[in-house]
């Protein structure tokens, strides 16, 4: 039976779930800014005690990829690294978008559609759009945000469901009749029910190379009083 340890770290909640065939079996999580260094890996331990499971057991560990925070990512994805590596298992990628949209497929209708969006700063965010079924529709990428944003999904004429921690920003701008907002927070339990699916195909990454999509180039900016003073 495949068990599959998940982590989510790529916004603010610090999320970890074990998963056996797809099934949720437990799941931790902390929604507090500027944790993740601190508090994943004893979240891990404590969760894998509570089930009466060793990391040995586990048949892999997934990560969500992003795009999402620098440093949640980083602290997620090289923390889910060292894992793999120590207990010898397959690492598992999972596109945060994906994770996210998947928490509202459970309860859309045919025709629906999902946007997944976090919070990029100022009035950017990150957003995939993708059908009832999970189907790319938009693929990700940085939107500056306006009222007319995703305007060509809401006049079709389908329910337009709007998810994660960019839907505050987003109610300021964008109004529309067939427009529901849904405030949740990324989970690990979805990025651990995609990973199934990516198990029994094999598809893994490569712990080498393996690195997060941050989406945009992280940038380090030097302070103007440091450089009159270099």
């Amino acid at each position: 039976m495949t068990k599959i340890l998940s982590i989510e770290t790529a916004a603010t909640v610090c999320s970890v779930a074990v998963h056996e065939q797809g099934k949720l079996l437990g799941l931790s999580e902390l929604c507090v800014e500027n944790i993740h260094g601190e508090k994943l890996i004893p979240i891990i331990n404590e969760l894998l005690l509570g089930l009466g499971l060793r990391g040995g057991e586990m048949d892999a560990i997934a990560v969500s990829k992003g795009p999402g925070s620098y440093t949640g990512l980083r602290i997620g994805v090289s923390s889910a690294k060292g894992l793999a590596y120590a207990w010898d298992l397959p690492l598992i990628g999972v596109d945060t978008l994906d994770a996210l949209a998947r928490q509202c497929l459970t309860y859309t209708g045919s025709e629906d559609v999902v946007i997944a969006a976090l919070d990029a700063r100022r009035m950017e965010v990150y957003a995939k759009v993708v059908d009832s079924r999970g189907a790319v529709l938009q693929d990700t990428s940085p939107i500056v945000v306006d009222s007319d944003t995703f305007r060509a999904f809401l006049d079709e004429g389908r329910m337009v469901y709007l998810i994660g921690n960019a839907t505050a920003k987003l109610k300021e701008v964008l109004v529309h009749p067939n427009l529901l907002f849904v405030q949740r927070d990324n989970s690990a339990k979805t990025v651990g029910e995609i990973a199934f699916d990516r198990y029994r195909l094999g598809r893994f990454e490569n712990l080498a190379y393996f690195e997060p999509n941050y989406l945009k180039e992280f940038m380090v900016l030097q302070s103007r009083k440091q450089l009159l003073n270099s």
